[in-house]
């Protein structure tokens, strides 16, 4: 091969090696990306926790147990309650299911019923069921008692919890009287009078 087919050659490869800078230069010219205004990325956690809550200074302040017991409903509460019938018996002497029978369940020992087998977890809760373990257990029964044999993920709205509640406060020969509103509720401040004083 003589020097000019070489040079055509090597005249051939520059060529294509400047044509194909040439074209990655004008391609980056074109599709430059944009600086993000903020390095880093936002975790989807993170979006996932705050979505729908909006701002914690303006969310409205979680209502006491009393409050919500208070404007309760025994009948939505017992139409609540019939899904948890394929686990619990809510009769007077009725026998266990998966779940514990739950007449006389407020004011009962926790795991106190003879012969069902209770959790680890729940045996050493210790003391009785009130209201408020209660209402602490259904929002979320493996939070309240890690190791839990309940498999019902919870009730996050707490009027309907207030509702079943009152339906399982009924559930006793002697229902126990709920709690007043003033237990928990701060008294309303006595209004000021704008009008002067009268001179006596």
């Amino acid at each position: 091969m003589d020097s000019f087919e070489v040079n055509k050659v090597a005249g051939g490869v520059l060529g294509t090696l400047l044509a194909t800078m040439g074209l990655g230069l004008f391609a980056g010219w074109i599709y430059s990306p944009g600086e993000p205004a903020k390095p880093g990325y936002d975790l989807p956690l993170a979006a996932a926790e705050t979505a729908g809550t909006g701002d914690s200074k303006t969310a409205a302040p979680a209502k006491p147990l009393p409050v919500l017991l208070a404007s309760a409903s025994v009948e939505k509460g017992a139409s609540l309650a019939k899904a948890c019938g394929a686990c619990h018996n809510f009769e007077k002497g009725g026998a266990a299911k998966v779940g514990p029978p739950l007449w006389g369940v407020l004011g009962r020992p926790v795991a106190s019923v003879g012969g069902f087998g209770y959790s680890e977890a729940l045996k050493g809760k210790g003391g009785d069921w009130t209201l408020e373990k209660i209402n602490a257990f259904i929002t979320s029964p493996k939070g309240y008692a890690p190791g839990t044999k309940m498999t019902y993920a919870g009730e996050e709205d707490p009027q309907k919890r207030a509702d079943i509640l009152d339906y399982l406060h009924t559930l006793s020969d002697n229902p126990q009287p709920l709690p007043a509103v003033t237990d928990a509720a701060p008294e309303k401040a006595l209004p000021v009078s704008t009008e002067p004083a009268k001179k006596g």
